[in-house]
């Protein structure tokens, strides 16, 4: 509860953990809608924001409101994959080499250097050609994950190389600590609020390439997300025929997902942070 109150002191925290509550929420409230995603034209097409329909029907007969609380919950679902998934290869990869050094160091950054230097966004484009027909939730979010941990892992490296030179890491070695317990109950701790702070980042990554593909075409389109929501209302012109609730619906959300997200990494990422830490709630 303590944790709470400092971190409730920051602004940028108390907004994005309201606006996220306000978007899980509406992920919850998918499991009660009245209708079926996937099928068209349960209600009139092409109608405006009113009591029955709170935001309106699409040109495909489908009420938006449900389909938003669709959309907002899976694209959550790919962003948790990717980014739980790929922290898991980011972490191991990361303090492995920084801890270990030398060839293992040289092995496991030639790895992530050429995972850095590819243009990822070609060939997941690609590879989403290749399997659009299986690229299911799950499959979406792993695919992001494997792409998504090259440079979270060379910055956590960083961070371990620096603190394997300091001089609790000579006096722990010297008193026989072992490798595992010295990265668990030393190294930890200085790179949790890195680790944070990678995690919703890949997490708003994951939803704004998720959203290309989806505008592209390269996913499963009939499968409600923001990017699917986005596709459906580019391809059925709703711009030039003035059905702004059905093209900013997804855009508003996204935006409110996108700063929300920032937001709490930057304010977790200060309040784990010792040093910034102290400026907040003056180091109690």
């Amino acid at each position: 509860m303590r944790v709470l109150r400092d971190l409730f002191k920051d602004y940028r925290f108390a907004l994005s953990f309201l606006v996220l509550w306000f978007l899980l929420i509406m992920a919850v409230l998918s499991a009660f809608s009245p209708y079926d995603p996937l099928i068209w034209f349960h209600g009139p097409p092409n109608l405006k924001p009113s009591v029955t329909y709170f935001l309106g029907t699409s040109a495909k007969g489908q009420d938006i409101f449900w389909q938003a609380t669709y959309a907002v919950r899976n694209s959550l679902i790919i962003s948790v994959i990717a980014g739980a998934v790929s922290r898991v290869f980011a972490v191991l990869v990361g303090m492995i080499a920084g801890y270990r050094g030398r060839g293992t160091d040289r092995v496991l950054m030639f790895f992530t250097d050429t995972l850095l230097v590819m243009p990822l966004f070609l060939i997941i484009v690609m590879l989403a050609l290749l399997v659009r027909e299986r690229m299911t939730l799950v499959n979406l979010g792993l695919l992001l994950a494997f792409f998504g941990w090259a440079w979270d892992a060379r910055v956590i490296r960083s961070q371990i190389l620096s603190l394997r030179e300091r001089e609790f890491t000579k006096t722990a070695v010297l008193s026989g600590t072992g490798t595992l317990k010295l990265v668990l109950k030393e190294y930890l701790p200085f790179a949790t609020p890195l680790i944070f702070s990678t995690l919703i980042n890949n997490m708003a990554w994951a939803i704004g390439m998720e959203m290309t593909l989806a505008i592209l075409g390269l996913t499963d389109i009939n499968i409600p997300t923001l990017g699917t929501m986005l596709h459906w209302a580019i391809s059925k012109q709703a711009l030039f025929l003035g059905q702004w609730n059905w093209l900013l619906t997804p855009v508003v959300l996204s935006v409110l997902l996108f700063i929300a997200l920032y937001w709490l990494s930057v304010s977790i990422s200060e309040y784990l942070d010792p040093r910034t830490r102290v400026q907040r709630v003056g180091g109690k």
